[in-house]
């Protein structure tokens, strides 16, 4: 994997809210997106301790649609807009472990691109934050096919029992993380569906928020609940061997 980041961002000083966006074939429900994410951060740099300064980043996952002309066409007007692109499709998991490694914000929140995500509940994850390293959202009133929801039930149960938790909705792409508990991580493919369990498996506190959740109006959905079912499973197991042999020490320096 090659990056070139070298621009005149080198000496400006480091935001303090990375948002992150993985996007493919999303041409239609972006744009929108990205006017509703501008406005809620213009929102919240009103208020003084969060007026450190904003980035948007969109990892534009080998779309081979116009994602990209559209994402060049905002950085016109929005010069805290960064965009990466993948090369060629490389999953979920590489468009946010591209993101997380790019990302300069202490604060690191990821959304869906598909706009089922709310942006003006950010907000609700940056309240949450102070002490914690990580905010998960919970789709309260989830807007999606009953297939889907019933898949996400399911998948979080089996989750959970194996793995020893009680997180509610891991499906949630809504999400706030400290830049110093995920950005590291070394991630494999499918790995996104554990980022709550990767964080807690490093010593992690996190904590659980309703956020709101949207049907979605535009572009097409990529989701496939059988044809993920025995991907999933099988990452499962991985985790499940990780959070076992995980390393789990404390050490005092003799002075």
């Amino acid at each position: 994997m090659t990056a070139n980041h070298a621009d005149d961002r080198s000496s400006s000083p480091d935001p303090l809210i990375s948002v992150v966006i993985p996007a493919y074939n999303e041409e239609e429900a972006l744009g929108p997106l990205l006017e509703e994410v501008f406005a809620s951060l213009s929102e919240l740099s009103g208020s003084q301790e969060l007026s450190g300064g904003q980035e948007v980043i969109v990892v534009n996952d080998g779309s081979t649609d116009g994602t990209e002309a559209l994402l060049r066409r905002y950085k016109e007007t929005q010069p805290t807009l960064r965009i990466l692109n993948l090369i060629p499709n490389s999953g979920q998991s590489a468009a946010f472990e591209a993101g997380f490694r790019a990302a300069r914000g202490e604060l690191i929140i990821t959304m869906d691109a598909d706009g089922q995500n709310d942006p003006a509940d950010m907000g609700l994850l940056i309240e949450a934050s102070p002490g914690l390293d990580a905010v998960l959202g919970v789709r309260a009133d989830r807007q999606d096919p009953w297939i889907r929801k019933f898949a996400q039930r399911i998948a979080n149960s089996v989750r959970n029992t194996l793995l020893g938790t009680r997180f509610q909705d891991v499906g949630c792409s809504l999400k706030l993380f400290r830049r110093e508990i995920i950005q590291d991580l070394t991630l494999y493919n499918g790995l996104h569906r554990f980022f709550p369990y990767l964080v807690e498996m490093r010593g992690g506190r996190t904590v659980e928020v309703n956020v709101s959740h949207r049907a979605r109006q535009l572009g097409t959905s990529k989701y496939s609940p059988l044809g993920r079912g025995i991907p999933a499973f099988l990452d499962l197991m991985m985790v499940r061997r990780m959070k076992k042999r995980a390393l789990r020490y404390h050490v005092d320096e003799v002075q």
